[in-house]
């Protein structure tokens, strides 16, 4: 059973599963599917019309959705007044298990993996990856089309313009590699060899591109799909 705000608005091409919560004043607008468990904080509005210039913005409060749709995992939470705009050319998407704070913008078609954390008033522009773990720092921004890899950190305000690796740690405008995500990549449970792999290549500022460790290989081939893209 899913508990919903009598001020929210929920359009009828929205499906959800069972324990989420919807709060005051939450907007969500078809097509969208959710999963379980989630929690919708105040004034917050998923599903509106991808902000494009001259692209039929429908009325999917009157049964008029347009887009190509919105898919939530479950275990999420949605703080008070954030976006997330419906997919354009493919799906925006969120997995599990995501923190995402307030203010947070997620452009058209953006994909969100699961363990996802976003500070206050992260913004990214349309068709943005961010991967498994991830953690987005305060008012950071991300240019359309940049791929976050797996495990990062990212400072706060930094402006992101180029494809961020896996387990990196980067910050400032625009963004520079700085070092591995140590304390990050320990808390994951990676072993010594896999932290002083990636912490040498970083030292280096190289970015391997094969050869990595058997516990990064998912990590890495993600990220090189994703910006090969």
């Amino acid at each position: 059973m899913n508990s919903i705000h009598p001020s929210a608005l929920v359009s009828a091409e929205v499906t959800m599963g069972s324990g989420n919560i919807v709060g005051p004043g939450v907007v969500l607008l078809g097509p969208m599917t959710i999963g379980d468990g989630n929690w919708f904080g105040v004034n917050s509005v998923l599903g509106a019309p991808a902000e494009i210039r001259g692209a039929d913005h429908g009325e999917a409060w009157n049964g008029s959705p347009v887009g190509a749709g919105v898919v939530i995992g479950s275990r999420n939470v949605f703080r008070e007044l954030l976006t997330i705009h419906q997919g354009h050319d493919d799906l925006t998407s969120v997995g599990d298990d995501c923190y995402l704070m307030n203010k947070v913008y997620i452009g058209h078609d953006g994909r969100i993996e699961s363990g996802v954390t976003m500070a206050s008033s992260v913004t990214l522009g349309g068709h943005v990856r961010v991967g498994r773990g991830a953690n987005l720092g305060m008012n950071s921004v991300v240019h359309q089309r940049r791929v976050i890899g797996p495990g990062v950190m990212l400072g706060m305000g930094s402006v992101v313009t180029r494809d961020i690796p896996p387990y990196a740690m980067a910050f400032g405008n625009p963004s520079r590699l700085r070092g591995a995500n140590a304390v990050g990549m320990q808390r994951e449970g990676l072993s010594p060899a896999a932290i002083e792999f990636v912490s040498w290549a970083y030292r280096q500022s190289t970015v391997p591109r094969s050869g990595v460790p058997a516990e990064l290989e998912r990590a890495w081939a993600w990220w090189l799909q994703e910006v090969g893209r």
